[in-house]
């Protein structure tokens, strides 16, 4: 059902000094992007076929404005990679998982995305990510 884990989502409040902080980890911001549709800026690392994606809420009505005001800065989602997100979402919701997503949305990297919710899923955020 699933290929990989896709990436790991960070809620940050400072992109630019979330990338400092990352690179001096010895890792390597390889793109950064505004994605409007989520209103968020992206900085993405790649670590071998998996990412960290860095996410500064570009609005204080984001959804990662939100999440950091309530929880601070941190693991915000964990993204899984999926061949057809659409027959996903038809599976988990047949299931009678909570989606936050029934349909896919735009998101960084030209990807498709959709969101389960955290509390169908133990508490956690997420992701299903499809990309071409």
């Amino acid at each position: 059902m699933f290929k990989k884990i896709d990436h790991v989502g960070i809620a940050v409040k400072n992109l630019d000094e979330a990338i400092k902080v990352w690179e001096g980890l010895g890792l390597k911001v390889d793109e950064v992007e505004e994605v409007p549709d989520q209103k968020v800026r992206t900085a993405i690392i790649h670590v071998g076929e998996s990412r960290i994606e860095l996410l500064e809420p570009t609005s204080e009505d984001s959804p990662i404005a939100k999440f950091i005001a309530k929880r601070g800065e941190g693991i915000h989602h964990i993204a899984l990679g999926v061949d057809d997100i659409e027959g996903h979402l038809s599976e988990l919701k047949g299931k009678g998982y909570r989606l936050i997503d029934e349909k896919p949305r735009p998101g960084a990297g030209g990807a498709r995305i959709a969101f389960v919710h955290p509390k169908a899923v133990t508490g956690v955020l997420l992701e299903l990510c499809q990309r071409n």
